[in-house]
């Protein structure tokens, strides 16, 4: 599956702010950009994108930033998808031709698995899941 750069980007801002998720602490735009080795350029276009969704607050001025916009078991990685690449979660599949409909069909059953999956992966799972990483040296 290939993913866009910015709906990369997204989850890994998404997870700096669930990090520091308290519903106080507000994450710097620049904190965020280096943590994750993205411009910060880039990365404001994409917490717009989030905060319109309701996913980020901003909150302006010289102590200004960012948090979560909910809880971070609220947000999914579909809720991200939705408000950054929504064309990931469609299909282009035509019924044309006499195996037009078949193949929609097909191409339906996996976009609402990937659906389901998305929904089913929240910020907080993600977070929990890489407190249990194993090192081997």
């Amino acid at each position: 599956m290939r993913v866009s750069q910015k709906l990369e980007y997204a989850c890994r801002a998404m997870a700096q702010l669930a990090k520091r998720a308290d519903g106080q602490t507000i994450t710097r735009l620049d904190e965020i950009a280096q943590r994750e080795d993205v411009s910060a350029n880039f990365l404001v276009q994409i917490l717009n994108d989030l905060r319109r969704a309701d996913l980020v607050i901003s909150k302006r001025g010289k102590l200004g930033g960012y948090l979560l916009g909910r809880k971070a078991e609220e947000i999914s990685l579909y809720d991200i998808v939705n408000a950054v690449d929504p064309s990931v979660l469609g299909s282009s599949a035509t019924t044309d031709g006499e195996s037009g409909e078949l193949i929609r069909q097909a191409w339906d059953n996996v976009g609402n698995t990937l659906n389901n999956a998305l929904k089913n992966i929240t910020l907080d799972t993600l977070l929990s899941q890489g407190n249990n990483t194993m090192f081997y040296i």
